[in-house]
């Protein structure tokens, strides 16, 4: 309570201090791009956040952690050093790691494979210079997702730096960025080099990364934009531990049973090669008229040397997406519709053998899975006098996926699943310059993941269906004067046939589905632009503060003989609250003080094992030094300022009740940025 109370108590001071108009344009008049259909964000119709350059500062060097979990009803956990998951709107429920039932795009391209699955941790934070957050179902743009989607910008302006930084437990990391324009061309080269020996045994991590993207305006009508990526990163999973075994040891790995090698033993990790490639062209054909296309692929080559097996994964994906635009504007009314599709293919050879001690062993399943999807959208946008906006959209979505094995006997089958229409439709009306109110409803539809239909059992789950569901919303943002910026969010949201997680007693996942639940929630965010104070030594001071609050419930919901109806959602916090307060001393060096408030946390179906809540403080100092040409900033972040016990990352529904991850102690990363 009393670092809540030194939180408000600098809010409420430093508000009395004068302010002068800042030239930088209004938070409500950010623009959002919503993949190719921009718009302010004061009308837009859809629940998004943006993550800017201050919020993308937060961040240690392997991980958007901080960035994201600013965002009312974002979170991304990370359950060891390279394993995160992100969840929109408490779609955890469904993963363990990784990232599902969220689409994520990286500038034009799909990140996303087929199946839904999405490799976020080969992303650097570094090459991120911008990231819009969509919450709850876009169907109509986005395709079949219930938790929501995440755009992913590189840069778009010239830039040439290098960055350098060292930290606690044998952290390092080294990047470089080039952005130019160069006549018809606007290029950029990015390299990331980061490893780590982590604060648990057995949580090495090591990732390396180069980017590379050209933007070719060949005309003044059309832009063709090619984009290459490779990523290989190493980690080491630890594995979670029982509440005793943490209390005793926090620092280590999942240790053996009687029955059971420990993780440390069987060198546990996870060692990811990724290559991703695509093309993409934008044509306007004429005033009203224009085209857009897509074309992808990828390859995964993938290990996991894990307690029970070693397994390897060879992936190839393929993605297109088209659309045509047609635009219209009669004075007063303006129209905007699209007509495209957007699909995929995923072929995926996975190799089980036993695990010894970190190499492969005897052979154990030896299968093949095909997952394919797509959806046809319509979407239209309808805005009168620029004061009431709609955004009207449905798609057709498909999805299916073959599986066989080939070893140790033959078998095979094929799933269709039924075709979806998912409907969207959303307003805003502009009371008034600043000032908006929305409203909005839409179906989403999420099909199994292709780690879902096979888990770590090594069983094709054929019985496994989609989750679905309706989601209603309204919302609020007003903007106070120049200065001040609040956005509320009420939302309700059903899913049926609710696809959860489940563990045997050998630690490997299986996926049921398993009732409905009720999700209703507030998220509420409040933030300044900088006040310029007027004052040498205490010059600038910014603040944001946002919350969500859940009322996440389970219904009709039996396990066995057990009617869990009305339990709360397992891994979902009822109450996150997060602060960041930006001050600026002597005209030049920064600090940013922030916190995330997160509640008791249920652990399992249940409701019988619950986290404790948590408030974890991190603290930054930036300082610029310039040269001639040269702006060399200094800066030291402290991650877990008041050496808090806490967990990022808990293991739900966990066999033997290893549920927890155990986070560092307080911890530092001191560098520096080069700006050329």
């Amino acid at each position: 309570m009393t670092k809540l109370y030194f939180l408000l108590s600098a809010l409420s001071v430093t508000c009395l201090f004068s302010q002068k108009k800042d030239s930088v344009n209004l938070i409500s008049e950010v623009k959002i791009d919503a993949y190719k259909k921009p718009t302010t964000f004061i009308v837009s119709t859809r629940s998004v956040s943006v993550v800017s350059e201050n919020l993308l500062n937060q961040n240690t060097p392997e991980r958007m952690l901080e960035s994201i979990n600013q965002i009312a009803g974002a979170r991304m956990e990370e359950r060891s050093p390279g394993s995160y998951r992100i969840s929109l709107r408490g779609s955890t429920l469904r993963s363990p790691f990784g990232v599902r039932n969220v689409k994520v795009y990286l500038d034009d391209l799909i990140l996303s494979d087929a199946s839904g699955n999405t490799y976020f941790n080969v992303i650097s934070p570094e090459l991120i210079d911008r990231m819009e957050i969509y919450k709850g179902p876009e169907s109509g743009d986005y395709g079949a997702v219930t938790g929501g989607t995440v755009l992913l910008k590189t840069r778009s302006s010239d830039n040439l730096s290098a960055n350098l930084s060292i930290g606690s437990y044998g952290t390092f990391n080294q990047s470089f960025d080039l952005s130019k324009q160069i006549g018809k061309h606007f290029l950029e080269v990015f390299q990331n080099y980061y490893q780590t020996d982590s604060y648990r045994e057995q949580s090495k991590v090591k990732r390396k990364q180069i980017f590379i993207k050209d933007n070719f305006q060949y005309s003044e009508k059309g832009i063709l934009k090619g984009m290459l990526m490779y990523s290989d990163l190493d980690y080491q999973t630890p594995g979670g531990l029982t509440f005793e075994q943490m209390n005793i040891n926090r620092k280590q790995a999942r240790p053996k049973t009687a029955t059971l090698p420990g993780a440390e033993e069987q060198n546990a990790g996870i060692r990811n090669k990724m290559f991703l490639a695509g093309l993409s062209n934008e044509y306007q054909l004429n005033q009203n008229f224009s085209h857009f296309i897509l074309v992808q692929g990828s390859y995964v080559d993938f290990e996991n040397p894990f307690i029970t097996n070693f397994e390897n994964r060879f992936e190839k994906n393929f993605a297109l997406r088209t659309h045509f635009n047609y635009e219209k504007n009669w004075g007063k009314v303006s129209l905007a519709y699209r007509l495209g599709f957007e699909g995929g293919m995923n072929d995926i050879l996975i190799k089980n053998y036993d695990n010894n001690k970190g190499f492969e062993g005897d052979p154990q399943n030896f299968d093949q899975l095909k997952n394919t999807s797509g959806f046809y959208f319509l979407s239209q946008k309808l805005n009168f006098d620029e004061k009431l906006f709609t955004d009207v959209s449905i798609s057709l979505n498909s999805n299916s996926y073959d599986w066989e094995r080939f070893y140790p006997r033959t078998e095979n089958g094929k799933i269709d699943f039924k075709n979806q229409w998912l409907p969207n439709f959303g307003f805003t009306y502009l009371f008034a310059p600043g000032f908006s109110a929305r409203g909005k409803i839409g179906k989403g539809n999420s099909a199994p993941t292709n780690e879902e239909i096979r888990s770590s059992n090594q069983q094709f789950n054929v019985n496994l269906s989609p989750e679905f569901g309706w989601n209603k919303e309204i919302g609020i943002r007003k903007q106070f004067g120049n200065f001040f910026f609040i956005e509320a969010s009420y939302f309700d949201f059903r899913l049926e046939d609710a696809i959860v997680r489940r563990q045997n007693e050998a630690g490997q996942e299986y996926f049921i589905n398993s009732g409905k639940t009720i999700q209703k929630g507030f998220e509420v965010l409040l933030e300044s632009k900088f006040f310029d104070l007027k004052n040498d030594f205490f010059s600038q001071f910014k603040f944001r503060f946002s919350g969500s609050f859940y009322d996440f419930k389970f219904k009709n919901y039996q396990q066995n003989q057990n009617d869990l109806s009305g339990n709360d959602l397992t891994g979902v916090p009822r109450t996150t609250i997060n602060s960041l307060l930006n001050f600026t001393f002597f005209k030049k060096l920064s600090v940013d003080y922030s916190h995330f408030y997160t509640s008791k946390i249920p652990l399992n179906d249940a409701n019988s094992v619950w986290s404790e809540s948590s408030l974890v403080g991190n603290i930054q100092f930036r300082f610029p030094v310039d040269f001639e040409k040269t702006r060399v900033n200094v800066y030291l972040q402290i991650q877990n300022l008041y050496n808090e016990d806490h967990v990022s990352g808990f293991d739900i529904n966990a066999f033997g009740n290893r549920y927890y991850n155990p986070a560092a102690k307080r911890n530092f990363v001191l560098g520096m940025k080069v700006d050329f």
